[in-house]
């Protein structure tokens, strides 16, 4: 009697295996639809992009969307902004945020549940309703057109997440290892840069590679405070890119210039993915 039943047991395993396999897949489809039409289009001539009923698959490969997108804009200068913007205020967040995470989780100031509540609100806080009280700092101290204008907000932005989320990996940390360290005579910020961080890298990574991705994305901000064409970023750039004509929409060239922007964060993604992993699953267990 219990050798009959492997048989059913195994087919149902097979059968949940299947159904798991499709569900994902669906999910893939779902998710990656978007970015492969987007692949495709930058690859089709215009006789494809324009033609009724719709070209899903491209009759003609072409690179010409790619080449207009840098022989008629200077689109090497947008990614060097969007990056400058970008590493610079990532980089800043972490600066501030993990000192900041510290003193909240191991020394425990006055007021310090306060002061993690209010981090909290304000990371549930929309950033766009920030909008017009940055616009009238901006123009009082005349930072428009100036990457300060862009640098500054980010980093005010993504500061409450970052000091959360490493606030969380502090706390795990054992307190034997600073105890140890003050018998060796390492002061708090010797500790924290010297044996603290190094133990926090995937957390480091994980609220970083989120910092750098909104800073990358970012559009509203970046399109009203900077005007100047030699300033501007991926994401105004692309937005602001016109045809031949006034009524042609250039959708070759958008959807090229859409590639180039993303491409930078899916190596960025996949090169740490490992890194990422581990932040996520680190900061949900205790121990």
């Amino acid at each position: 009697m219990v050798g009959e039943e492997f048989p059913s047991v195994k087919t149902k395993n097979i059968g949940q295996y299947l159904w798991l396999g499709i569900a994902i897949a669906l999910v893939l489809i779902f998710s990656l639809a978007p970015v492969m039409w987007q692949l495709l289009t930058s690859f089709k001539v215009n006789q494809d992009i324009s033609k009724v009923p719709t070209v899903y698959f491209p009759t003609r490969f072409t690179f010409g969307h790619y080449i207009e997108l840098f022989t008629r804009r200077p689109f090497w200068r947008y990614i060097f902004n969007s990056a400058f913007v970008a590493i610079i205020s990532t980089s800043l967040a972490l600066g501030f945020g993990a000192p900041a995470a510290y003193a909240l989780a191991r020394l425990r100031p006055w007021g310090g549940r306060v002061i993690l509540t209010s981090i909290l609100l304000v990371t549930l806080f929309p950033g766009i309703l920030l909008f017009l009280g940055l616009l009238e700092i901006v123009q009082a101290l005349h930072l428009g057109n100036n990457y300060l204008a862009l640098i500054i907000p980010y980093t005010a932005i993504n500061l409450p997440l970052t000091i959360l989320v490493l606030h969380s990996f502090f706390q795990q940390l054992p307190k034997d290892l600073e105890d140890a360290a003050k018998i060796d005579g390492y002061n708090t910020w010797q500790m924290l840069v010297q044996i603290l961080l190094p133990l926090t890298v995937p957390a480091l990574f994980t609220t970083g590679i989120l910092t750098f991705i909104f800073a990358w994305n970012e559009f509203i901000f970046a399109l009203t405070f900077i005007t100047r064409e030699q300033m501007k970023t991926i994401p105004v750039a692309v937005a602001q890119l016109s045809g031949a004509s006034t009524f042609e929409i250039p959708y070759g060239p958008i959807a090229a210039a859409t590639m180039v922007g993303t491409f930078p964060l899916v190596l960025l993604v996949l090169f740490f993915q490992r890194k990422i992993v581990q932040g996520l699953t680190a900061g949900a267990v205790k121990g």
